[in-house]
């Protein structure tokens, strides 16, 4: 049997790969110039949808890429080469724009597509290492994603070089979206379901607590006051009102028991004397996960949304979005 290699032989294998996969990127950042921004452009003005298509490893980094698009704006399939050739090219119509995907260039599926693509006078965006191949000859703009060597000591498995392509693959996705000014909202049409589309569709009017559940207090009443109505809402804080109902401030479980500390039976002192003035808002139209990143940022467990007018109309619980899975 051969020789079990020592973890720390396992952990310089592994780091290895890396180095050599961060190089590969940092190579291909530093050629990347008009040739990407014509792409873009390309893909911009198409009027029908983006093909993308290549065989094997790279048709694999290709299916990745075209769901990318797809779910950041850019309609998108994938075309499988070697069915291109046998009837699938039907799905490729005027207007659109071709994507291929061959590390050298050469592959012979792909390459048999070429014609195909002229014919039909879609423009053609080659992903390749292979600068001097026909693939490159045949496409209006070229991607370089060529690397000097692959991350394995036999330098044949793709690894770098796919790498490389699926890192240019999410460069263009990222500069359509950002050209297109893709907004969550966009993003969240096409990512309904899982917990990405809880984040992205869930607002904080969804989840908080406003009508009876909110626990509101005037301003003069008593600590007494306040802690018998924090106990009857259950939210472990309430809202602090003046004379007109606008916000004035808040009550939590920690300002209860600093006062509780203080002595002088402070349950009888006015329930100014304890809140936290200004107390932290968000709008009830926004999304519940911009509510969590604020209870995070500043390490409290809920949130007053308030009126127009700045009187309270609801509160939000960290837990509230535990349970919807927000985070």
């Amino acid at each position: 049997m051969p020789d079990t290699p020592c973890p720390t032989d396992t952990l310089a294998i592994g780091r290895r790969v890396l180095e050599i996969e961060a190089a590969a990127l940092a190579r291909v950042e530093a050629r990347l110039g008009d040739s990407f921004a014509r792409a873009v452009e390309l893909m911009l003005a198409c009027t029908g949808k983006v093909v993308v298509t290549g065989m094997g490893k790279s048709g694999l980094v290709g299916k990745k890429i075209c769901a990318t698009l797809a779910s950041t704006g850019t309609p998108s399939i994938f075309l499988h080469p070697a069915e291109g050739i046998h009837g699938d090219f039907g799905m490729v119509t005027r207007g659109d724009v071709v994507v291929a995907i061959s590390n050298s260039g050469n592959t012979d599926e792909v390459v048999r597509l070429i014609p195909m693509i002229e014919r039909m006078g879609c423009p053609l965006i080659a992903m390749t290492g292979g600068m001097e191949s026909v693939l490159a000859e045949g496409a209006q703009v070229v991607l370089d994603v060529g690397v000097e060597r692959e991350a394995c000591h036999l330098n044949i498995v793709p690894t770098a070089s796919t790498t490389a392509t699926l890192a240019m693959g999410d460069a263009l996705a990222v500069a359509l979206l950002e050209r297109r000014n893709f907004r969550p909202e966009d993003f969240a049409q096409f990512h309904p379901g899982g917990s990405l589309g809880r984040r992205l569709f869930v607002k904080v009017a969804d989840l908080m607590h406003g009508g009876d559940e909110l626990p509101v207090v005037a301003q003069e009443r008593t600590l007494k006051e306040a802690l018998l109505e924090m106990t009857a809402k259950k939210l472990g804080v309430t809202t602090v009102v003046d004379g007109n109902g606008l916000l004035v401030g808040i009550l939590t479980d920690g300002d209860l028991r600093r006062a509780l500390e203080q002595g002088d039976d402070p349950l009888a002192q006015p329930v100014s004397q304890f809140m936290g003035h200004h107390p932290r808002t968000i709008a009830a139209d926004a999304l519940a996960a911009l509510a969590v990143a604020q209870m995070e940022e500043r390490n409290i467990t809920s949130l007053v949304i308030a009126d127009a007018e700045g009187r309270p109309a609801g509160i939000i619980h960290l837990h509230d979005c535990l349970k919807a899975k927000i985070v």
